[in-house]
């Protein structure tokens, strides 16, 4: 087991390693100067004074570095935890930024990918066995699936917040309210995050719906299944077993899909405005803030690839053989 996980993490080091220095690369390829952007919104007139900022911001952010001396700095800074100065919020640190938006993407992530993932296996396997199910469920889950997260996102926007007045289709709070702990707030919380999360959740609950029909189909027609069944076990025990298979794909499936979810999410967000990552990094390009955007995404990749190994993790708990074939290794 120690051989398994130590061949994990060398893997999950050396893409953390590439997704890191390409999140460094990317800003630079970007067109535009940022610090242009910064002088122009200090609104001043005075050559000598534009030059002279100019050269501080210049300076201050270490851009006037060769790109090699600023990649060696760059790792130095993250390996102590400093992620820089946001150039769009100078001078908030690019940690404090992220730090208040990270919630909110997680509140939409984390329960639209579980709930998905589980409503979607159970919905599923009912609908394998059922026909009206599957003549409902089939055609329903193509559908969200084949449907783009930002399209869903904006009829249910239309929908129920334009047509319907329902929701509010942007923000994640009132702009009259201050966030606390009251119950007031907390509603008013969830109010705004209702649509974002059902977009997500219904893309991805088409996904898995389609996924466990199909697999408990062909676990209930396999053989081990026939001969249960020609030995006279009860159909409730057949069926067990054929989900406990059927599920491990699923497991696969979820790690394989971790990162399309997450980007789905960052695109419902720009399009609920929702104060989330995917709002940052928005605002981040849009801001010319180098510092802003490699620190969202290395949260983003941080995320991922911790999310993959807690599902390499549960895959080794649910599924016997993997942990069969570590016992054989280690002989």
């Amino acid at each position: 087991m120690r051989r398994y996980f130590g061949r994990k993490l060398l893997i999950y080091g050396l893409t953390f390693f590439v997704a890191v220095t390409v999140n460094w690369m990317i800003p630079r390829f970007m067109p535009g100067d940022p610090v242009a952007s910064m002088v122009a919104r200090a609104n001043v007139t005075k050559p000598e004074a534009v030059e002279a900022m100019r050269a501080y911001y210049t300076s201050l952010f270490g851009l006037d570095q060769p790109l090699w001396q600023q990649y060696v700095n760059f790792w130095g800074a993250l390996l102590r935890g400093d992620f820089g100065v946001s150039i769009w919020l100078f001078p908030t640190p690019v940690s404090d930024v992220i730090t208040q938006a990270v919630p909110y993407t997680l509140a939409l992530i984390v329960p639209s990918v579980l709930l998905s993932w589980v409503v979607g296996n159970q919905f599923g396997a009912y609908a394998a066995r059922r026909k009206l199910l599957d003549n409902t469920v089939l055609p329903v889950g193509y559908v969200l699936t084949a449907m783009p997260y930002m399209w869903l996102a904006v009829l249910l926007a239309w929908a129920f917040g334009v047509i319907l007045g329902w929701f509010p289709v942007a923000g994640g709070y009132s702009f009259s309210m201050r966030p606390n702990w009251s119950m007031t707030f907390v509603l008013d919380l969830l109010h705004h995050w209702a649509l974002p999360f059902l977009s997500l959740f219904l893309v991805a609950l088409g996904g898995w719906a389609i996924g466990m029909r199909n697999m408990i189909i062909y676990e209930l027609e396999s053989d081990y299944s026939n001969y249960l069944s020609a030995l006279g076990a009860p159909s409730r025990l057949i069926r067990r077993y054929a989900f406990r298979n059927a599920v491990l794909p699923q497991i696969t499936g979820l790690a394989l899909q971790l990162g399309v979810l997450v980007a789905g999410a960052l695109v419902t967000e720009i399009v609920f405005a929702y104060p989330g990552l995917g709002s940052l990094i928005l605002k981040a390009i849009q801001n010319k803030d180098f510092f802003l955007l490699q620190g969202t995404f290395l949260f983003i990749v941080l995320g991922v690839l911790i999310a993959n190994f807690i599902i390499d993790i549960v895959y080794v708990v649910v599924d016997p053989r993997t942990r069969a074939g570590m016992a054989g290794a280690q002989a």
